[in-house]
Formats: C-alpha cells, structure tokens, sequence
C-alpha cells in the first residue's frame, strides 16, 4: 500500500487517545499552530506534527514496548531532519490530557 494511502486510513481510525489530542490540536485551536495527524515524513508515518514548529508528537500503544529499538531508530532519523519528537503512552493522554497538553505547550 502507498504511503499517503495508509496514512489516510490510520487517520481513519484513530485510538481513543489520539481522539482526544486531536480534539485539541486540530484547527489551530492549540496555540494557534497547525498541526496533521498520520502524516508521512519520508520513511515514516507520524501521530501528530506541527511543520512549522517542528515538533512531533507521538502516542504509542502498548506494540511499542516491544518495538524499542525500531522507535529509537526512527527517532533518531526524525530528530536528523530537525524535528523534537516527544512520546506519551496512550494512559498518559487518557487519565493526564492537561498534563501532555501542558508538556506540548512547553515544546511549542
């Protein structure tokens, strides 16, 4: 499957914390800074990223436990392009959404 055609489907259907954080993030309604959701930076497809700030954010499920070396590999490659990137567990979205919105915010 194509890049950009996976990315349309993953925004499709989102996890339930990427629903929240959406809620927030979307129409430049945080600090008045765009972000996209599933959006493809070369090899990869990220959660949530502001082009302009370049900032990334990424919620992982409980596949990332088991994932650690392939995430601290695409990591590296996003931070080589010039991007943060923070992490939270999709918990820390659901039981802690002012918390995260607080730690972007700090990013931003």
């Amino acid at each position: 499957m194509l890049h950009h055609q996976y990315a349309r489907q993953l925004r499709q259907f989102p996890s339930k914390a990427q629903q929240v954080l959406w809620f927030y993030l979307r129409r430049k309604q945080f600090k008045n800074s765009k972000f996209r959701r599933e959006h493809p930076l070369g090899p990869y497809i990220v959660d949530f990223v502001c082009i302009q700030k370049k900032l990334i954010i990424e919620i992982d499920g409980g596949q990332h436990a088991t994932q650690v070396q392939y995430d601290h590999n695409r990591t590296q490659w996003l931070q080589s392009q010039g991007y943060k990137v923070i992490r939270f567990w999709n918990n820390e979205v659901l039981v802690n959404t002012e918390e995260v919105l607080n730690i972007i915010l700090k990013h931003l």
